[in-house]
């Protein structure tokens, strides 16, 4: 397995714990059915919330979650309309960003940008 998705992978798995931590319950992880792979699925109260994770090791083309495009957001919307209706989701639904950046210090910055698709 290439680097690149050694790291994506372990940024998914300290993404859902960071959330876990929050009260948010992981429901799904790597969900893909149509557009776009999700890479979590959590819930929290009546809210369930399609996040998509972002981790990078450094910044020299920009912040992790910059690299969630209009293209990117439209397939995990479109895969999440999916999600909805196979789970038959009539409360409130939200896109959400973790964006994790590993410094060389090995020090690691977690951002949770809430309502991400909506900014």
């Amino acid at each position: 397995m290439a680097a690149h998705n050694d790291l994506g992978h372990w940024g998914e798995a300290k993404a859902a714990g960071f959330l876990e931590e929050k009260g948010y319950e992981v429901i799904e992880k790597n969900f893909k059915k149509g557009f776009a792979e999700i890479d979590l699925i959590v819930k929290k109260d009546k809210m369930l919330i399609f996040v998509e994770v972002k981790t990078r090791s450094n910044v020299s083309f920009g912040m992790p979650e910059e690299f969630v495009n209009v293209i990117k957001a439209r397939g995990i919307m479109r895969s999440a309309e999916n999600y909805i209706f196979d789970n038959d989701w009539f409360w409130d639904v939200r896109f959400d960003i973790v964006s994790i950046l590993i410094f060389k210090d090995g020090k690691i910055d977690i951002r949770h940008i809430e309502d991400a698709f909506s900014k």
